[in-house]
C-alpha cells in the first residue's frame, strides 16, 4: 500500500521545483496522489479495510488543504500541477 522508495524518488524528481527540493506543494500534493492511487487499487479487493479507508480519507482531506494553499498563493502553478497529475477534470 506504501510507495516504493524507488518511485518516491521518481515522484519527486518529476516534481521538485528545484534540486533537492522535497517539502514544496506541488512534491508534496505528487507524493500524496501517488498513495491514494495506490490505496484506492487496494480497496478494489479489500472492500472491508475500514482501518486504511480512514487513513486514504486523512490523505485526501490533507491533498485538498495543499491544493487550497497552492490555489491562494499561485494560481498558474496550481493550474499546471492539477493537469500534470490529472487530479480535476
Amino acid at each position: 500500500m506504501t510507495i516504493s522508495a524507488q518511485r518516491k524518488e521518481a515522484v519527486i524528481k518529476e516534481n521538485a521545483t528545484a534540486k533537492g527540493d522535497t517539502g514544496s506543494p506541488e512534491v508534496q500534493i505528487a507524493i500524496l496522489s501517488e498513495r491514494i492511487a495506490n490505496l484506492t487499487e487496494h480497496f478494489k479487493t479489500h472492500a472491508k479495510d475500514h482501518h486504511s479507508r480512514r487513513g486514504l480519507l486523512k490523505m485526501v482531506s490533507s491533498r485538498r488543504r495543499l491544493l487550497d494553499y497552492l490555489k491562494a498563493k499561485d494560481a498558474k502553478r496550481y493550474g499546471a500541477l492539477i493537469t500534470k497529475l490529472g487530479i480535476r477534470k
